[in-house]
């Protein structure tokens, strides 16, 4: 892509010049063996001892670029743009400009430039940048059956998630290169965004043996760990990168920095994602997803609102974010708007047999209330979440809108997160569920370890009216009785007087223990309704009659 040339064109004719090749000699085996940094070093003494020497400025403009100082990079090849305008010079600095996200400015310096098969290539990856489908399908068409053009067809294969498509040229390609191991680091990154995470860390260790140094194998070993294991496996293998801080380390920083704060889950995000949000794509992503984490519902929708999304995350993120603004706002059109986001991804054909298409269609499906056909979608992949939360907890949900509360309570109880269990959704459907199979003891326990607040009392009244109507009068009782202690509304008393009544049915129709009258009659006095006298009175006399003890 930048410099061909590895021998200097002209032979040395003085013991001068000799030192000065030798020198060029020992960077050139540095360059080979990827230590930019020593090249550097040495081409900046060659460089001392012979000013304006442009072989040597585009060396050391060779030694910057790899080591991702691309600025330095650039103004090398600026001036010498400006000057004598060696060969190359317009299409590595188009380079640079393109590395910066300088597009606008590597097309226009691209048209200064000799036509070649690297200008042809960079002209692919910038309508690609620029989003011109018209010129992407037109360079397309001058790519030749060579391995470089077919490496740049795989990147921008991967760059557009045409992950299978990428892996298929590079197995291609593999087939008469094999000395080409850098292949197996581009598998690997597709095989890791397809979520074969296993099949991605088996194939890094073909390259690993032979550069064990190498940042981005490295930052990839880690986040195959975080997928396979957890956060803290995946910072101790950087933390090893970090401590070698090898020539490469600053082409990776940025990266590694991000890494660390996902790694942490989220530990540091506000000093870190920010400056990186127009720097790394992922960035805007992951900061997005910490400020939903911590509630800022209105923060992550400004950072993503006018993002136009072209990867699977990036729709299912901006349909997340509309959902949870739109339900906060009561804003129907956002939340049709994040439906519609979720179809798109759940029925496209690259995604819907994938588990975040699934979960897509699954989240789709249940905006629109077709319960019955989340829950097939969602049995489909309970396997790969059997211990996550929030899948957990949306499923007892639909499990709870189809009426099938044995399953709902067992997916609620299922849940470990103590800020989801806290919530006020989890208790009152939590609640439900227990009292819909039976098991209202469990309900009022619950209510019992709340806080006294206006969560309580729904909770309470979900008791009461749930008990009543199922015909557990007893607990339905209590709870009217609690109601009425906090405040007098003829309603509590009502709802009251028809539980006990329902208890003392029970209690004569042998469904409930006689010792239970004592406590109806208890609840009853702590009324000062005018009824309460004749029921009592009535209770007693069957008492009476049938020889039960008070």
């Amino acid at each position: 892509m930048l410099l061909s040339r590895v021998k200097p064109a002209v032979e040395p004719q003085s013991e001068e010049k000799q030192v000065s090749y030798n020198h060029k000699i020992s960077s050139k085996d540095l360059i080979q063996k990827r230590d930019y940094t020593g090249a550097l070093t040495i081409l900046k003494f060659d460089l001392e001892k012979s000013k304006e020497d442009v072989e040597l400025e585009q060396w050391v403009a060779y030694c910057y670029f790899h080591l991702g100082d691309y600025k330095n990079a650039m103004n090398i090849y600026k001036k010498l743009s400006e000057n004598s305008k060696p060969k190359h010079v317009f299409v590595n600095l188009a380079c640079c400009y393109f590395y910066l996200g300088m597009y606008p400015e590597a097309d226009e310096v691209l048209q200064k430039s000799d036509f070649s098969e690297v200008k042809i290539r960079l002209q692919f990856h910038l309508a690609h940048k620029q989003g011109d489908e018209k010129k992407l399908m037109e360079f397309h068409e001058l790519l030749a059956d060579v391995v470089e053009d077919q490496i740049s067809l795989a990147a921008i294969h991967y760059l557009r998630s045409h992950y299978q498509e990428a892996i298929d040229i590079y197995k291609k390609l593999m087939v008469n290169n094999r000395k080409f191991l850098a292949l197996n680091v581009y598998m690997a990154l597709c095989y890791y965004k397809l979520d074969f995470y296993d099949i991605s860390q088996e194939i890094l260790d073909v390259y690993i043996k032979k550069y064990p140094d190498s940042m981005i194998l490295l930052n990839l070993k880690a986040c195959n760990l975080y997928r396979l294991y957890d956060g803290k496996a995946a910072e101790a293998e950087l933390k090893n990168l970090i401590a070698r801080r090898s020539s490469t380390f600053k082409f990776c920083e940025d990266l590694i920095k991000h890494n660390m704060v996902v790694f942490r889950d989220g530990e540091g995000a506000l000093q870190v994602l920010p400056p990186l949000v127009d720097i790394l794509p992922e960035a805007r992503l992951n900061l997005v997803v910490y400020y939903l984490k911590q509630g800022n519902n209105e923060e992550a929708y400004e950072l993503i609102k006018d993002l136009e999304p072209a990867i699977p995350q990036e729709y299912i993120l901006k349909a997340i974010v509309n959902v949870v603004v739109g339900q906060e706002k009561g804003d129907s059109k956002q939340i049709e708007t994040g439906q519609h986001l979720f179809n798109m991804v759940g029925s496209s054909s690259s995604e819907c047999d994938t588990i975040p298409g699934r979960q897509c269609m699954a989240s789709s499906l249940f905006l629109e209330g077709r319960y019955d056909e989340v829950s097939l979608y969602l049995s489909s992949i309970k396997s790969y979440f059997s211990k996550d939360d929030s899948f957990n907890f949306n499923f007892a949900q639909v499990k709870l809108a189809l009426g099938e509360y044995k399953d709902a309570e067992e997916m609620y109880l299922q849940v470990k997160n103590t800020t989801i269990r806290e919530s006020f959704v989890y208790k009152s459907h939590l609640t439900h569920c227990f009292i819909m199979n039976k098991k209202p003891q469990l309900a009022w326990d619950l209510y019992l370890k709340m806080e006294n607040s206006q969560d309580s009392i729904i909770i309470l009244q979900s008791i009461a009216n749930d008990c009543y109507k199922t015909n557990q009068f007893w607990q339905a009782a209590k709870a009217f009785d609690m109601l009425e202690r906090l405040d007098l509304l003829p309603e509590y008393w009502e709802g009251k007087r028809g539980a006990c009544a329902g208890v003392f049915q029970q209690i004569v129709l042998g469904k409930q223990s006689n010792d239970q009258l004592a406590d109806i009659i208890q609840l009853l006095r702590n009324s000062s309704n005018s009824q309460v006298e004749n029921m009592i009175r009535m209770m007693k006399k069957w008492a009476k009659n049938n020889k039960v003890i008070i």
